[in-house]
């Protein structure tokens, strides 16, 4: 099971992928196309060309994990344009990606940020 937390670097591939892919397929593409590290522990999350599929990789430090979800009806709604090969996601947008939710519609509050110290 990929969890996906807080800590976690979430990066999205713009361009949609071949739904038959494998983990070493989509590790290459990682280093390729998107030239991140497959084995960083970032996930990273991948569309199919119809937009009724995601699949997330992630490597945990033993091994790759493969997740798909595949709707029953209809597509992804959202998907992020940018205009390199892909695109960080906080997590919350990563997990609300994942419930088949429209991310551009919700605001989440600020993310957190260390105030520096009074002197």
């Amino acid at each position: 099971m990929i969890q996906i937390t807080a800590q976690m670097r979430v990066l999205v591939a713009i361009e949609p992928v071949d739904g038959r892919k494998g983990i070493d397929s989509l590790a290459r593409l990682c280093q390729e196309r998107l030239a991140e590290d497959p084995f960083s522990g970032c996930v990273f999350v991948f569309r199919s060309r119809s937009g009724a599929a995601i699949r997330l990789l992630s490597y945990d430090g033993q091994g790759y994990w493969l997740a798909q979800k595949r709707l029953s009806r209809g597509r992804f709604v959202w998907w992020p344009e940018a205009t390199g090969p892909a695109k960080g996601l906080e997590t919350y947008a990563a997990q609300l990606l994942l419930a088949a939710g429209d991310v551009s519609r919700v605001r989440a509050a600020p993310m957190w940020r260390r105030v520096s110290a009074l002197k």
